[in-house]
């Protein structure tokens, strides 16, 4: 349990990897730590199916999108959200399962799930860097770096060496290259900071993501930092704590990634 004394503003990003599969995690942390703010991605779930009466039960408003495809993304608060608006509407693909923006606990919250971009070579991995490009336009679009403003959520990148178990090795990884390290940097800045850096600078061996397919994972420590939270100036300097939890990630059949959390000073 990582315990948050009122008032402060706590926000939290989890990617699930199935919210019906991740109930028994989400729900009882959620009880317990009282997020304003719980951004899901890979919820995998379409929107009939989306299990948000468990939600409601707990006093949690959930706005979600999804479909037949491994992506999804949902946010959870306990208050109801105001203009919500999902995807990219800029004319080309909407992505309506990878972004929400909207105004939670009175505070403009985006929830990102980037491409993950498959392999260099692959259409995919274009998609990703085109992806970035758009997502910084909304930015743009709809909000002034001199504002308030959070994003977070699962941007599948790990933006410096200390963010990965292997450095050397893992170089070139479709979440570890100088091309998505440009695309991170650019959205930055645009004016964002990064928050768990801001309280762990130059901190190595801190991870959010710990891969199934490898024995041992998070006993080892071999993972890597690609879940964040970004906030504008305005709100980064008010920011008193950003911090990984590692519980989720040890529950029994858990997601591969773990709940990033920060708590923000904002009255």
């Amino acid at each position: 349990m990582v315990t948050c004394a009122m008032p402060l503003f706590r926000i939290a990003t989890y990617n699930v990897n199935s919210i019906r599969s991740r109930l028994h995690i989400v729900i009882p942390w959620l009880e317990r730590n009282r997020p304003v703010v719980l951004c899901m991605q890979e919820t995998k779930v379409s929107d009939d199916l989306f299990p948000a009466d468990e939600f409601r039960k707990i006093g949690y408003h959930v706005v979600f999108r999804g479909g037949k495809k491994g992506n999804g993304v949902a946010v959870a608060a306990p208050e109801t959200p105001r203009e919500v608006k999902f995807g990219i509407d800029d004319g080309k693909e909407p992505c309506e399962d990878r972004l929400i923006t909207g105004i939670f606990g009175g505070v403009p919250v985006i929830n990102a799930y980037a491409p993950q971009g498959f392999k260099m070579q692959a259409p995919q991995f274009q998609f990703k860097l085109e992806w970035y490009g758009r997502f910084r336009e909304i930015l743009s679009r709809r909000f002034s770096p001199k504002g308030r403003l959070v994003v977070c959520g699962d941007l599948n990148v790990a933006p410096e060496p200390i963010d990965v178990h292997n450095p050397k090795r893992l170089l070139g990884h479709v979440d570890f290259n100088p091309e998505v390290w440009k695309e991170f940097e650019e959205l930055k800045k645009w004016g964002l900071l990064d928050v768990f850096r801001k309280h762990h600078a130059g901190e190595a061996g801190r991870y959010t993501f710990f891969d199934y397919r490898i024995p041992g994972t998070v006993e080892r420590n071999i993972g890597w930092r690609v879940d964040h939270i970004l906030a504008t100036r305005t709100l980064a300097v008010r920011s008193v704590r950003c911090d990984i939890d590692m519980e989720p990630r040890l529950a029994e059949k858990a997601s591969d990634h773990t709940i990033l959390f920060a708590d923000f000073n904002i009255t």
